[in-house]
């Protein structure tokens, strides 16, 4: 037994499935927040206000410390600034990577619980 069919219609239909399950799925973007070791409460803030809406929209965000000048004399505080981020994000995010410092840069990357 054997069933007929036309190989066109074929095609068509198993482009339209693929074309719908495209559109359902959700692509995760990185988002870039960069900071300074030395960034002031309201800034602070204001960051954290728009990490918290990265995480809402299901994206990760990547964290980016700049160090400049003498600032690196001072990579203390660089760390103790991530690992507040950290504290603050703790019930809404995961850390996927550690603080981890490249030439003048610190980064750490955190993704939506």
């Amino acid at each position: 037994m054997c069933k007929i069919l036309d190989l066109g219609k074929l095609k068509y239909q198993n482009q339209k499935k693929a074309a719908e399950a495209r559109k359902k799925q959700k692509t995760v973007e990185v988002k870039e927040i960069k900071m300074r070791p030395n960034i002031d409460t309201h800034d602070y803030d204001v960051k954290m206000k728009a990490m918290n809406r990265f995480f809402e929209s299901g994206d990760k965000v990547k964290v980016t410390l700049r160090f400049r000048g003498r600032e690196m004399a001072h990579q203390q505080l660089g760390m103790q600034l991530l690992q507040k981020v950290k504290d603050d994000t703790i019930d809404i995010a995961k850390v996927e990577a550690e603080p981890k410092l490249e030439g003048r840069q610190m980064m750490m990357v955190l993704a939506p619980r």
